[in-house]
């Protein structure tokens, strides 16, 4: 679930670490081609491995793998069984299985599922285990599978989780004390034997006062009742002598207080105020959510109690595969996944029917960073797919745009620093005010590595503090993965280039050098195997190794996707989960080269443009790239809009104003997920879209961190920024906004179909977020989650004529457009899934005036192939519905391609295709090849704006 750190261009590193995961380069040169390309090895390191020549099964559900997925957010609202209701649906539309949201007993009333209170049982507010069989039933029914997300890294700190409640009560003598990362000893000895429960609303000595704090009787016997949060009591810890212990513990009185503080004191928790837990806190947490509680799964019993249901559904087959949510906050994700991976095997023989022997399908949720990838380690087959939707946005964008856009950013926002600088400056906010608990116990772990070591028992603390500061603000990824073996070779050049930047800072101090102490740190934390230490040695650098490794994540995550990203607004369609808001765009041939390598190596890795995480919708991204497209006209009504709306700190009436950074980022974010069907004077459509919008706007500023915060919100700025969006959005304010909207809508829309077909068709395994086959214009969640209209999708689908291209085109802005697309392309897998799974990529050598305009290849496999035709960059050249090109330039285009506009550019086929006669699985027209195997992209777009065209 969250953001890496990226090195702010590609270095030396990341060409090393290029060079060695992509391996040769492939080129769009027609002597590279060949009509059969290298048939996919499938991933080097999980399971599924197709030997070349081998046969391919003509149904994926036969190998486990899944030929497309549809992601669902299951809660209280949207239940296992509604979700039967729409299987006939998703499977007239083409998916194969359904990608569902952690299904585990979660915090009551959760809407995510991510707050686990009982791993061992379905959740009863989604229907139980009963409603799951029947979804799995309906499934089968129509030869679809299900996918389950589970959540191995955290629990809910809430009295539902027997495991949390046992540790409150019991504490070091409960069973489970081990189980979550506690700290049992931790540096302040007031905590020594106890846990922190920092979930008080003012400090603890104002709500012992204030009589927050009370001792209650309920059903099961006397328990303190904090705010409303019920926490247990030690056996033995109430007098059990006192008549009324509910008056002797009445805190309105000095005595009950006295007494009832005393009591608490003989607890196994130690109750605090929220504020205090960044600094005192002894467990992991999730990020920073102190309501999520690290969990100990590389324990055996631990893995086994966590997982025990999820791989009984497995081998019942209920479940066809896993994905793991936040894999990175493991103590060892690699040892993790060779566990799991194992014991899905072990289950696969027993499984019933078709589905015994089976590969298991295994993905995790990681962010890759710029130059990463999933290393021959790694017994999985893939990521979700963050590095996907970060690759097919960057190649959407316009690199002439970077200049103007950049500079329209550093005018209007007044901040001419990068991304880079502004991600530093957060990440040491991040250090400083949000984890500095887990930096003082990582810093704690290592002083006992070097105390030792008669070596380098002389490095205190305060020195060791001092250089884990700069090691963890230069990190450049989400995090390496050293063991007791040490270090890998691509983890080794990126601990190296961290370690230089941070030796780089140190000797900038001239009043000393921490240069040994760094290289000392580098050998501790996994440089050096720790295998052949003495037990207590090797003991204290692993757990160093891993406070280090599990702090890295979180702070990485804070620091760009949840601050960065709010406060650098150069082009938000690229401040996205996995993506690098200082790479503006990526070649095309970069493009390619990644997708060829995801065939080599991953080729069941899951891709994707949308997911529950993302802060834009993919097609609210998709308009905003447009925006590179169209600098000058872009710079032009961005200055005009600022000037009428952001003349100073204060308005007119001296009172406080938005500051032109944050009233920037909601110009963009304004225009960019703008209803295709409000319209200016719509009081009431404003209204819902402000709302909508404020939500966002509030996140948004409180993310940032610099003029109000969640910690210190600043009521009177945030009320500022609401009045001024309330104000642009009454009837006959709004109009340039949505003028401009309309004029780049259709240029979005383009973008939009063209990431869909990709998505669709490249290596990897394509999954469409619950209800994006309609446009998908929503915000960060929860605006993202949103119910869907699935009775309406399905009658489109119903009613869906593949012939009337013209209708669809005339209507595009009502979504249908979008769903052809989906479906004409999974129907296209469905009637080849085995070249879509074991499929070689291979670009088509482009000849033209207008070759950066398409990303266009062919996938293949023996004698199938289905070429892919992709434009890019043509927001300028689209026809208006009556071909007017002033009424194209006041938004009345169409998303389709001005055939002029390719002038002689062309693709070149197989010779055997000469002369011959594709049919477009997409718009189901005819598209003639000339003799000399050249396709003509005027003729291959000539009516529809993307072109996917089997041919045998």
């Amino acid at each position: 679930m969250h953001a890496p750190g990226r090195p702010k261009r590609e270095s030396s590193l990341g060409e090393a670490v290029a060079q060695r995961q992509e391996g040769r380069s492939l080129t769009s040169k027609r002597s590279r081609f060949h009509p059969h390309g290298a048939r996919a090895q499938g991933p080097a390191n999980a399971a599924a491995r197709a030997a070349p020549g081998a046969s391919v099964p003509a149904d994926a559900l036969s190998t486990g793998t899944p030929r497309a997925t549809v992601r669902l957010q299951f809660h209280a609202g949207y239940t296992l069984d509604d979700a039967v209701a729409q299987v006939p649906y998703f499977a007239r539309l083409g998916v194969s299985h359904v990608y569902a949201s952690p299904l585990t007993r979660a915090r009551r009333g959760s809407t995510h599922g991510y707050d686990v209170v009982d791993h061992g049982q379905v959740n009863p507010e989604l229907g139980g285990e009963a409603a799951l069989r029947r979804l799995v039933q309906a499934l089968h029914a129509h030869g679809m599978g299900l996918i389950l997300d589970i959540v191995p890294n955290h629990m809910a700190t809430s009295a539902d989780n027997p495991w949390w409640w046992s540790v409150l009560r019991d504490g070091r003598a409960s069973p489970h004390a081990t189980w979550f990362d506690i700290d049992w000893e931790p540096a302040d000895t007031g905590l020594h034997g106890k846990v922190l429960a920092p979930f008080l609303g003012k400090p603890y000595g104002a709500a012992l006062a204030d009589g927050d704090i009370r001792l209650r009787l309920g059903d099961a016997g006397w328990y303190i009742d904090a705010a409303g949060a019920p926490y247990p009591l030690a056996d033995g810890s109430l007098d059990a002598s006192l008549p009324d212990p509910a008056h002797a513990h009445d805190p309105a009185t000095p005595a009950g207080r006295a007494r009832l503080h005393e009591l608490l004191e003989r607890q196994a928790y130690r109750l605090a105020w929220w504020r205090s837990a960044a600094d005192e806190i002894n467990w992991r947490r999730f990020f920073e959510i102190t309501d999520l509680i690290g969990v100990r799964v590389e324990q055996p019993a631990v893995f086994d109690a966590v997982h025990a249901m999820a791989l009984r559904l497995y081998e019942e087959g209920l479940v066809d595969g896993l994905r793991v949510d936040h894999v990175d906050g493991l103590a060892d994700p690699i040892a993790y996944c060779a566990r799991l991976h194992a014991e899905l095997a072990d289950r696969s023989a027993r499984r019933p029917g078709a589905r015994a022997g089976q590969a298991p399908y295994l993905i995790v949720e990681k962010i890759l960073g710029n130059d990463e990838v999933l290393d021959e380690r790694w017994m999985v087959d893939g990521t979700t797919g963050y590095d996907f939707m970060d690759q097919v946005g960057a190649v959407l964008h316009d690199a002439a745009g970077v200049g103007p856009i950049t500079e329209l950013w550093q005018t209007l926002a007044i901040d001419t620093r990068s991304f880079a600088e502004v991600a530093d400056e957060a990440r040491e906010l991040m250090l400083l005010r949000h984890f500095p608990a887990e930096r003082y116990a990582t810093a704690r772990a290592l002083h006992r590595v070097a105390a030792l070591d008669p070596m380098t028992r002389d490095w205190g603390q305060a020195a060791i503090l001092r250089v884990l500061w700069q090691l963890l603000r230069a990190f450049p990824v989400y995090r390496t993965y050293a063991d007791a073996q040490g270090r890998h070779a691509l983890d080794q050049l990126r601990f190296d280039a961290a370690a230089a930047t941070a030796h780089a800072r140190i000797r900038a101090d001239r009043d000393g050098d921490d240069g040994p102490l760094l290289e000392a740190m580098g050998d501790w934390l996994g440089g050096q195997p720790s295998r052949g230490l003495p037990p207590e040695q090797r003991e204290a650098r692993e757990l160093a190794t891993r406070r280090f490794q599990q702090l890295t994540p979180p702070l990485t995550a804070k620091s760009l996707e949840d601050t960065a990203f709010y406060r650098y607004g150069r082009l938000l369609s690229r401040n996205e989960v996995g993506a690098d808001p200082a790479v503006f765009h990526l070649p095309v041939e970069a493009f390619h080269r990644r997708c060829a390598a995801r065939a080599r190596r991953l080729p069941r890795a899951m891709v994707t443009t949308a997911t529950h995480d993302h802060k834009r919708g993919e097609d609210t991204r998709a308009r905003i790239m447009a925006l590179s497209e169209v600098p000058t006209a872009w710079s032009r009504f961005a200055h005009d809009w600022m000037h009428a709306h952001a003349p100073a700190a204060y308005n007119g009436n001296g009172q406080l104003a938005p500051h032109p950074a944050d009233l920037y980022m909601l110009l963009q974010t304004l225009v960019g997920a703008w209803p295709l069907d409000l319209r200016a004077d719509d009081a009431d459509g404003l209204r819902a879209y402000a709302e909508r919008v404020g939500a966002w706007q509030l996140k948004a500023l409180r993310e940032a961190k610099v003029r109000t915060s969640w910690v210190a919100p600043d009521e009177s700025y945030e009320q500022a920024c609401a009045s001024t969006l309330e104000a642009l959005m009454q009837p006959g304010e709004a109009d340039d906004v949505a003028a401009f909207a309309h004029r780049i809508a259709a240029a979005g829309a383009v973008n939009s179909l063209s990431q869909t077909l990709l998505r669709l068709t490249v290596p990897g395994v394509p999954d469409l977020y619950q209800g994006t086959e309609f446009w998908d214009f929503s915000l960060v969640d929860p605006d993202n989650r949103r119910p869907v209209d699935y009775a309406a999708r399905a009658a489109a689908l119903d009613a869906h004529d593949a012939g009337d291209v013209d209708g669809l085109l005339a209507g595009w802005r009502d979504g249908r457009i979008k769903q052809a697309i989906v479906h004409g392309a999974l129907e296209a897998r469905r009637a080849r899934p085995g070249l879509y799974a074991q499929g070689s990529y291979v670009p088509l050598p482009v000849l033209g005036p207008r070759g950066d305009h398409i990303v266009a290849f062919v996938r293949s496999l023996g004698d199938q192939h289905v070429f892919v035709l992709a434009p890019r960059l043509v927001g300028r050249h689209l026809r208006a519905d009556d071909g007017d090109a002033a009424n194209a330039d006041a938004g009345l285009c169409l998303p389709r391609i001005d055939a002029a506009f390719w002038e002689t550019t062309a693709v070149v086929l197989p010779h055997r295709y000469a002369g011959a006669v594709l049919r477009d699985a997409l718009s189901g027209r005819e598209r003639r090849v000339g003799a000399d195997s050249i396709l003509p992209l005027a003729e291959a777009l000539a009516d529809f704006p993307v072109a996917l065209l089997p041919a045998d």
